[in-house]
């Protein structure tokens, strides 16, 4: 099984001023450690549970840029973008530019949206959920089209693109990981256009992933050819002391289908936490 670090808290002890040496740190104690890949959360302020909105929140393509350039082996992604904070073509753009800059370590992660809050009080564009993921279904019509050989234009009911042109084109096609776990809409999606799926490690993963089963038998897609991930804190105890229990837990997961967790590491500040992962859980999930 595959453990990935998500940066959700940016409110770390030394502030805004040591963020950067902050995030330089980690993700290269992340890379050292084993972790398959680090993301960061599409958001612009920050969300509960991990703290009111006036706590820090970095932009995410921004920050991936920086990750970028301080990593060389982690996969990076976004999780996930809301479909309607940016133009599809300009997402495109930004996670070919992330690709290549990167070495071709680059996932598009999107879903639908959700965060009236932040949208309203930015400006961002929210329009109902009918539409964000009529949206979100264009937006993934024009990913997979501007990263093809073809740069004819594309006329969908919300996005008229006149020439699906990019270049430079990303080294390897970006992945597509598709957040959520609606049963009507989003996994049906995923059936027809991801790469991957994002559940949370609940008591209903088994159910959704039945139900991602019976969409992919009526799209036509093979069930296998999709990541099941599953979004899950990686709290291990300070000291390592839940590491069994942590363990315990991936392992029910990988018995129902889970191929990949990721999770914010609580005081991911503290060298100590990515020590323990290092040493005792990420070698144990590789044998899951």
């Amino acid at each position: 099984m595959k453990i990935g670090l998500h940066l959700a808290d940016l409110t770390y002890p030394s502030g805004p001023a040591g963020l950067a040496d902050d995030l330089t740190r980690i993700a290269a104690a992340a890379e050292d450690a084993g972790f398959a890949r680090i993301s960061v959360m599409d958001h612009v302020w920050q969300i509960t549970p991990h703290g009111p909105p006036e706590h820090d929140m970095l932009e995410a393509y921004t920050t991936l840029g920086y990750l970028a350039a301080r990593t060389s082996r982690v996969d990076l992604v976004a999780w996930v973008s809301a479909t309607t904070y940016r133009v599809p073509g300009l997402l495109a753009k930004l996670v070919s530019t992330l690709d290549v800059l990167s070495g071709g370590r680059a996932w598009l992660g999107v879903g639908a949206g959700w965060n009236a809050e932040e949208s309203a009080g930015l400006g961002l564009p929210f329009p109902p959920l009918a539409e964000r993921f009529e949206r979100l279904e264009e937006t993934l019509q024009i990913c997979r089209q501007m990263w093809s050989d073809t740069d004819e234009p594309f006329h969908g009911r919300h996005y008229q693109l006149e020439r699906t042109l990019n270049a430079p084109q990303p080294l390897r096609t970006p992945p597509i990981l598709i957040g959520g776990g609606g049963e009507k809409k989003t996994l049906r999606l995923v059936a027809r256009y991801a790469d991957a799926c994002n559940l949370f490690a609940r008591d209903d993963v088994a159910h959704k992933l039945d139900v991602l089963r019976a969409h992919c038998e009526t799209e036509g897609r093979s069930y296998d050819d999709i990541e099941k991930t599953a979004q899950i804190v990686l709290d291990v105890g300070e000291k390592g002391e839940k590491v069994d229990e942590f363990l315990e837990e991936l392992r029910r997961l990988a018995g129902l289908g889970i191929q990949a967790v990721q999770g914010k590491l609580p005081d991911v500040w503290d060298p100590r936490r990515m020590e323990v992962f290092a040493r005792e859980v990420i070698p144990a999930a590789g044998e899951l």
